[in-house]
């Protein structure tokens, strides 16, 4: 599975990391991703998502059922 948010959609950035001397290489700048497994009461079941901390504090927000079916989750 990629490091994407299935929620958000989300991926890795790219940039440069940049010396002093202004010398630049090529470095990534990776999700806080986590795997989690949420309950959703509507469904009565645990659906497996892998996402960002970010979508956690969506799904807090919002709800589990919500947040999930607009994301094609549920």
């Amino acid at each position: 599975m990629a490091r994407k948010c299935q929620i958000t959609g989300k991926r890795a950035m790219n940039s440069n990391t940049v010396s002093h001397a202004h010398n630049k290489t090529k470095r990534r700048h990776h999700l806080n991703l986590v795997e989690r497994r949420i309950w959703v009461p509507e469904k009565n079941s645990w659906v497996k998502v892998k996402l960002t901390t970010r979508a956690l504090k969506t799904i807090k927000t919002k709800g589990a059922a919500t947040v999930l079916s607009k994301a094609g989750l549920l």
